[in-house]
């Protein structure tokens, strides 16, 4: 039912970055959550709909696009001869619209981590080293009650292929701690999985029972406290991760989205480079909205790096 795509309020935008939703629902009943129940099946937005409104808002210097689902790699949407495109496809579309410099997307999901959408990694530069891919659990017996339909191996070997084509790629994920039946081992194993695939950041959460979905029948006899400790651990990890790609990112050249003057002096430019970081640089107020290069020379903070200007990319518009 596309109609529901007829009321979409106007895509957000946060100056030369915006938010554009291509599809609503999610047909994966995983078993902790309320999605399906309360926003329905999967419904692709058609293709030329959101071809056209990425097209104008280029058009208005966007330049960075994030592209919105609740299972949004699942996308097959409906052209106007009534054939069906699928997410890898319509990236590669949008990557030809004009003015658009870089790609974005969340939330998706392992089953549908296609090679199709690995190789977009290879082949379109405009797609950024960052993903964020949740998995929910590093244990298979977890993964299993919670219905996620694929094994831990599934994602590692997606990982592994994507970090083959992008060396540089920086992973976030979802993790949910303390799921009913989760033992110290099925937690050693969430911890181990983490470290070793050296995930960027995460949004983690202890479980919350959701009414009316199938986990929430399930037994629970794991002690708030455990749960507490169990997510301070992954928490601690990813953070010490995270410090250690920041302090690698010294002496790199990143590709950075200039957005704005600092607040604090005139003559320093703040932009945002593919790994989320935000970059600091002397530079020109007219170059904003433009693409540079620059080359990182000192850490600030774990979310904060300066640099100096290589190269200014021309506007791609």
């Amino acid at each position: 039912d596309i109609e529901k795509f007829d009321f979409l309020p106007e895509p957000r935008v946060e100056g030369f970055k915006a938010f554009v939703s291509i599809m609503e629902g999610c047909s994966k009943y995983c078993s902790f959550c309320v999605v399906p129940y309360t926003r329905g099946e999967e419904v692709s937005r058609p293709l030329d709909d959101v071809l056209a409104e990425i097209a104008g808002l280029a058009e208005k210097g966007v330049r960075e696009i994030s592209l919105l689902g609740q299972n949004v790699n699942g996308y097959r949407g409906e052209t106007f001869e009534g054939e069906i495109c699928t997410f890898p496809e319509l990236l590669r579309l949008v990557a030809e619209i004009p003015g658009i410099g870089r790609l974005r997307y969340t939330t998706s999901h392992p089953l549908e981590f296609s090679d199709d959408l690995i190789q977009c990694y290879r082949d379109l530069p405009q797609m950024v080293s960052h993903l964020h891919l949740p998995v929910q659990s590093g244990s298979n017996d977890v993964l299993q009650a919670m219905k996620r339909n694929h094994t831990i191996d599934v994602y590692i070997d997606k990982i592994a292929k994507l970090r083959k084509v992008r060396p540089d790629m920086h992973l976030s994920s979802d993790f949910i701690i303390g799921f009913p039946g989760e033992t110290d081992e099925h937690f050693a194993e969430t911890l181990q999985f983490i470290k070793d695939l050296d995930f960027d950041h995460s949004y983690s959460f202890v479980y919350s029972k959701r009414p009316g979905t199938p986990a929430s029948d399930l037994p629970d006899s794991t002690p708030d406290q455990v749960k507490k400790d169990r997510l301070a651990q992954v928490q601690e990890v990813i953070k010490q991760s995270s410090i250690h790609k920041t302090d690698a990112m010294l002496g790199k050249v990143e590709r950075v989205l200039i957005e704005k003057v600092s607040d604090k002096d005139p003559n320093v430019l703040v932009g945002t480079a593919d790994n989320t970081r935000l970059v600091t640089f002397i530079g020109d107020a007219t170059w904003i909205g433009r693409f540079a290069e620059i080359e990182i020379t000192e850490i600030k903070t774990l979310n904060l790096v300066y640099g100096e200007l290589l190269n200014l990319e021309p506007d791609v518009a």
